[in-house]
């Protein structure tokens, strides 16, 4: 990954959900910032590299951070720190704005309310069966900063679900993938609406030489377009 300076170099960083994304990220940014990790919940096991870094909820509201990263499991609005996260949301960023600040490799990313696994691991094998470097990374279990021997020719098979994608500012995908989309997860994004915006944000945030697909036919691509002026 290029090195690059960017906004998640040299920062006091707060690492919110110990998961299998949270700990990616912990392991990716230790070696260019000061990291402090939090959980709602106690883990057990953790390596003591984990463990030292983390903090009580009293503790964090004694310190200044300059960047938030939110893991996916997180809802803003149904956590222990949902004050803390209402009143520094302008801090918040993803692992994917990581992913994307030190790499621009290609990226094929694909979300959608079902479909989304099957696509991805077929479109890795095709690639894969060209001789083409692919990585598959993302919701379909394996954190994108886990990646490794990462060359500039290296494309990377990304499935984002709307929670990935909910909090994320800069992530940018070369090609963008919308599989379908119905009424789901209504219960963190309360509705609709914002559970489409979520989703779009993939087309939101692409530049003129990208491309974004979408089912013809899906009947909320008329809500999808109006609503995101996509």
């Amino acid at each position: 990954m290029s090195n690059n300076s960017n906004i998640f170099k040299n920062k006091k960083i707060l690492i919110y959900g110990l998961g299998k994304s949270g700990i990616s990220t912990f392991n990716f940014l230790k070696k260019y910032n000061e990291v402090f990790l939090f959980d709602d919940y106690q883990k057990k096991n953790l390596p003591s590299n984990i463990e030292k870094n983390i903090i009580s909820q009293k503790k964090i509201d004694k310190i200044k951070f300059d960047l938030i990263i939110l893991s996916p499991g997180i809802d803003i609005n149904k956590c222990k720190l949902k004050k803390f996260l209402h009143i520094n949301s302008g801090i918040i960023y993803t692992d994917f704005d990581i992913f994307y600040s030190f790499n621009k490799n290609t990226c094929i990313t694909v979300t959608g309310t079902n479909g989304k696994s099957t696509t991805c691991k077929l479109l890795f094998d095709v690639l894969k069966s060209q001789k083409f470097d692919v990585k598959l990374v993302g919701n379909i279990g394996y954190p994108i900063l886990s990646a490794k021997k990462i060359k500039k020719t290296s494309i990377f098979v990304i499935e984002a679900s709307s929670y990935q994608l909910e909090y994320s500012k800069l992530f940018r995908s070369k090609y963008s993938i919308i599989t379908n989309i119905s009424p789901d997860h209504l219960e963190r994004h309360r509705n609709l609406n914002n559970y489409i915006s979520a989703k779009f944000k993939l087309f939101k945030n692409q530049d003129k030489n990208s491309i974004g697909l979408v089912p013809k036919n899906n009947p909320f691509n008329s809500i999808c377009i109006e609503e995101n002026k996509i």
